[in-house]
């Protein structure tokens, strides 16, 4: 581990290579702030980590609402990948965050994930996931920039699905040791798939999945798939068995109430 001393905010994080702060104490947005230093030329491992943020964003747009005492944080990522393979550092941030929330939770709270890139603790959302990612000239991905945001104190009660935070469960670390922690499981989890590929995080992700076998629906716009939860593809689709057979998603929103027929 080695130490990255940042002036002002949060000085002294402990953070492991290449992973190096920059700290902020409100921002728009901590992934837009990121990707701006991504386009400016930061090195990979450059982090964005804000106390507070007004324009808080997750998956498809939709608002994070972001007040302090909560984790928000970006880093920048630049994998020598094809684009293609950008969604599969989802599911390894996906992991370090369930790890990360493993430690900081009582023992008796289930932790598990959701398609594509939601850490339930039990049963509610408590981290979310948003990747994004800029090309280069020789086809290869130039930057990623992988937001993650944990609920510390807080939870969002206008939700389309249930939320809940750490000390809500009974846990009771801060922002700061929360970090600390996601990114030493991000840095290990980054190695993982760097040297064995998606295929030893798929079978992680799956090990921890909420509803495989189970019925359930993926809402894609105004279409509702509905079928039973069966593998990942190795490329991170989900598969579904339906009343039609085989049915691989690579968008959407899963519900896990009961299916009827599937």
């Amino acid at each position: 581990m080695t130490s990255s001393e940042n002036a002002g905010l949060g000085g002294g994080l402990t953070l492991p290579s290449p992973f190096t702060a920059v700290l902020r104490d409100t921002v728009g947005s901590t992934s837009d702030e990121a990707k701006r230093l991504a386009s400016a030329g930061a090195a990979h491992g450059t982090l964005v980590w804000a106390q507070e943020q007004t324009a808080g964003r997750g998956r498809l747009d939709r608002q994070w609402h972001s007040p302090r005492g909560n984790l928000y944080t970006s880093c920048i990522l630049r994998p020598a990948v094809l684009p293609a393979r950008a969604a599969e550092l989802g599911f390894v941030a996906a992991l370090a965050i369930a790890e990360t929330v493993r430690v900081l939770l009582p023992a008796a709270v289930p932790v598990a994930l959701k398609w594509p890139n939601d850490v339930l603790a039990d049963g509610s959302k408590i981290a979310g996931i948003l990747l994004e990612a800029q090309s280069g000239p020789n086809a290869t991905i130039d930057w990623l920039v992988l937001g993650m945001g944990v609920n510390i104190v807080s939870a969002p009660t206008v939700t389309p699905y249930p939320a809940t935070a750490l000390h809500a469960l009974g846990g009771t670390a801060d922002a700061r040791m929360a970090l600390e922690l996601l990114y030493g499981a991000l840095s290990a989890r980054f190695e993982d798939w760097q040297q064995g590929g998606f295929g030893a995080i798929r079978t992680r992700w799956l090990a921890l999945a909420r509803g495989l076998g189970e019925a359930l629906e993926v809402r894609q716009g105004d279409d509702l798939v509905r079928g039973r939860f069966i593998d990942l593809d190795p490329d991170g689709a989900l598969v579904l068995e339906t009343l039609a057979g085989r049915h691989r998603i690579t968008t959407g929103d899963v519900n896990f109430a009961p299916v009827i027929g599937a």
